[in-house]
């Protein structure tokens, strides 16, 4: 992944996370008044400034600087908000990190804010999510809530899927279902092979719905489901 790439994913990280509306309103952050030259300076048409970095990660401190410019890391920090002076200590013992150990507890997270932990976000102290302790899904990183009819019968809206994070690069086995962050929101689907190497076929279990293709490219992070909390 080139450094323009990493750049390009993290303004779709900004937008997310909210920092910006569309990449329109990013630019303009980023002292670009005219559309079409930060389009230029995005797509390589005309050279990176020497600042654009800085200024990219200074919209949002949890946007870590040395990942765009070696690809190490994540693309968000753990959490912790440089600009501030926090005791780091108090925040690894507190008792909003412990729902994120495995060991003890899984976070059941919301939409809005799983954006942020796939990219590596896993000690945010403004989360409002809860905490439970489920032994059976060992391996689980999260839990996250079903929405919509998409998956049913198998996975019905208000279900709890216990989830484990995965390089966005990973390999897929086909026919697993897994959690897919895009451009436009979280998806829960049934991955299988697409006739393209770049891309995925994606299915709902609900025939009603159609399957399509989205482009590997496409994806901000990715999760499998290895378990499913039904609520009756």
């Amino acid at each position: 992944m080139t450094e323009l790439q990493r750049i390009k994913i993290s303004l779709k990280t900004l937008i997310s996370l909210g920092t910006a509306k569309n990449q329109e309103e990013l630019g303009k952050l980023l002292g670009y008044s005219n559309k079409s030259s930060f389009s230029q300076v995005i797509n390589g048409k005309v050279n990176l400034p020497v600042d654009f970095i800085n200024k990219l990660c200074n919209l949002n401190s949890l946007i870590d600087k040395d990942w765009i410019k070696t690809g190490k890391g994540n693309i968000l920090k753990n959490g912790i908000d440089t600009s501030q002076d926090i005791d780091k200590d108090n925040i690894a013992n507190s008792s909003i990190n412990a729902g994120f150990d495995k060991n003890k507890s899984l976070s059941l997270i919301s939409a809005e804010n799983m954006t942020a932990y796939n990219y590596g976000n896993k000690i945010v102290s403004n989360y409002n999510d809860a905490p439970f302790l489920v032994p059976t899904f060992e391996g689980a990183d999260y839990l996250i809530n079903i929405i919509g009819s998409s998956m049913y019968p198998n996975y019905n809206n208000g279900d709890i899927a216990a989830c484990r994070h995965l390089p966005v690069d990973t390999f897929f086995q086909w026919n697993k279902v897994y959690v897919l962050n895009t451009e436009q929101g979280m998806l829960v689907k049934r991955v299988c092979k697409s006739n393209n190497d770049n891309f995925i076929t994606l299915v709902s279990d609900n025939t009603a719905y159609d399957s399509f293709e989205l482009p590997k490219s496409k994806l901000l992070s990715v999760a499998i489901v290895i378990g499913i909390i039904r609520l009756e």
